[in-house]
């Protein structure tokens, strides 16, 4: 297998690419990932199986549109497709170090200039995934309808597949009708998101630069990015200081971080069940008493 993906990377890339990975970096269930030799430098290489082609493409397509905005750096793409059984994602490597006070900084008012690239609708110009779970783009004009349709009814369908309805479909019903309330006076512009910033999505490089990567892009409610990545922690201080001088968020943002953020606790209530399941209903829970406040 590895020799069909080192002839494709050839083939796409030259012969100063080498036949074969130096070093498996990561494995992940049927993720795998390495560490390739291309002339002088590098190459992060991401495999999964063959008919999870587009969840790569989508990525590749993504990290194009954040480079070409320009407000930071992402991994460049070298090379993206096919080779027998896997699909593979080829991006440049890029040494890491240790996050400071000034990349944080950095990282923060590059994403308040990110989420300046807006459009005129919600949504993106194709599906793409959060995390394995496909995430829906389709786009709407509305964000409480983009929220609803496109976000937590999917996830709120998927969860009730999975077994979880006995928590989550009655309460998560009562969420879709009454988002209008969460979100009402809240007209945001759709600005150009990373989708899926947590903690372990970003990095420094080893000088002092910050980088985003596997991104979910699309366009929507900025405030969507900030309220991920207090999920699970892995930002400071000085990056909330410089969003927040750069990007000030407006009144009622901390309610709206949690109607966000009950998306990605959905979604892993989905891949994972367990506590993340009751973490959702608590959070839905949460988001009724304060429609009904």
């Amino acid at each position: 297998m590895m020799a069909m993906l080192g002839r494709e990377l050839i083939a796409l890339l030259g012969t100063d690419c080498a036949a074969e990975p130096e070093s498996t970096v990561c494995a992940s269930g049927m993720q795998r990932c390495y560490r390739w030799r291309r002339g002088s430098g590098w190459l992060f290489v991401k495999t999964v199986p063959a008919t999870s082609n587009d969840r790569l493409a989508a990525e590749a397509a993504g990290l194009e549109a954040l480079a070409t905005a320009g407000a930071l750096r992402v991994p460049r793409v070298c090379a993206q497709g096919i080779a027998a059984a896997e699909a593979f994602l080829a991006l440049e490597w890029i040494d890491m170090a240790a996050a400071t006070a000034d990349s944080e900084r950095r990282l923060g008012e590059g994403l308040a200039a990110l989420h300046c690239v807006t459009a005129d609708r919600f949504g993106w110009n194709h599906d793409n995934h959060i995390g394995p779970t496909p995430q829906a783009n389709g786009w709407l004009a509305d964000w409480a309808a983009f929220w609803r349709e496109q976000r937590l009814q999917p996830q709120l369908d998927l969860a009730i597949r999975r077994g979880h309805g006995h928590l989550l479909a009655d309460s998560g019903a009562r969420l879709l009708e009454v988002l209008e309330v969460l979100l009402v006076d809240h007209g945001p512009l759709p600005s150009l998101l990373h989708g899926d910033l947590w903690g372990g999505n970003w990095c420094t490089t080893t000088d002092g630069q910050p980088v985003i990567f596997d991104p979910a892009v699309y366009y929507g409610d900025r405030e969507t990015d900030l309220a991920m990545t207090r999920l699970f922690g892995g930002f400071g201080r000085r990056f909330y200081e410089a969003y927040q001088g750069s990007a000030p968020l407006p009144a009622g943002h901390a309610v709206r971080a949690e109607l966000y953020n009950v998306y990605h606790v959905l979604n892993h209530a989905n891949l994972f069940g367990g506590g993340y399941v009751r973490q959702a209903h608590r959070m839905i829970r949460r988001l009724l008493a304060q429609a009904h406040a």
